[in-house]
């Protein structure tokens, strides 16, 4: 929900490329991450279909092992 650099990475699919090496090869740029774009509240606002009452807590130093988490 809040990688560490979601500027390294397009949130456009399911591939989650990095920024240097786009998979879909439409000569566009990457698709901003919502926190980019709206800021760190970003779940506050509008319907995304997540439910983040069943979401663990955001932990410090490294434990988040999803896209863009280093």
């Amino acid at each position: 929900m809040h990688p560490k650099h979601p500027e390294r990475i397009c949130w456009g699919c399911d591939k989650y490329c990095p920024v240097d090496a786009l998979g879909c090869g439409n000569g566009s740029d990457r698709t901003q991450h919502p926190a980019e774009l709206l800021g760190e509240d970003w779940l506050d606002y509008g319907d995304w279909g997540i439910d983040t009452e069943t979401e663990p807590p955001r932990t410090k130093g490294g434990s988040n092992k999803g896209p863009g988490s280093e």
